[in-house]
């Protein structure tokens, strides 16, 4: 039996802690993506069955519904004062950054019709995945390590050095209010 998504249980980071956040939702992409990995293995060696039909769907929940979220706040409050900076080397890491977002909303398209394949076709009419099947999930995958990296690494300490408090809480507001919760009392 594949072992499916756990939920998402990164730590226990609210939004009011927005770079947090925005690490433990790298977190959670990477459990996704090491999902997809693990599901192409059991399709491999089990075929499709439930459990590859459940993992399908969770790894298209979280980059439906999850991921475009976080490049949002990252375009909307982490990538704009860096890019107002003087800072020429951060302003191309962003610029590039932002090109992967469009290149990996591109990928998904692609991966999410191999994963709806395996979530939604009948057992009986099963057949193996193809090799452009396999790239597509395995491009896709690939687009995030040194994005990652680059965002912890670098992009996200630089803009927490120049964001004020005010912004950040904000920029907290603004992730909650998206994502429908409600802001603890007293903020």
């Amino acid at each position: 039996m594949m072992p499916t998504l756990p939920g998402h249980r990164a730590p226990a980071v609210g939004l009011e802690a927005p770079f947090e956040m925005l690490v433990a939702c790298h977190e959670r992409v990477q459990r996704s993506l090491d999902l997809m990995v693990r599901l192409q293995k059991h399709l491999i060696d089990q075929g499709q069955d439930a459990d590859a039909r459940q993992a399908a769907r969770d790894v298209m929940r979280y980059f439906d519904l999850a991921a475009p979220l976080h490049h949002q706040d990252e375009e909307l409050h982490v990538f704009p004062p860096l890019l107002r900076g003087p800072d020429t080397t951060v302003h191309a890491l962003v610029r590039k950054l932002m090109q992967d977002h469009q290149q990996m909303e591109s990928a998904w398209a692609l991966a999410r019709c191999v994963l709806l394949v395996i979530a939604d076709a009948p057992v009986a009419q099963w057949v193996p995945l193809s090799s452009e099947q396999t790239t597509a999930l395995v491009s896709f995958a690939a687009l995030y390590g040194q994005h990652i990296q680059d965002e912890e690494g670098i992009v996200y300490p630089a803009a927490q050095a120049t964001l004020s408090g005010t912004a950040l809480q904000v920029m907290s507001a603004d992730m909650m209010q998206r994502r429908g919760v409600t802001p603890p009392i007293g903020e």
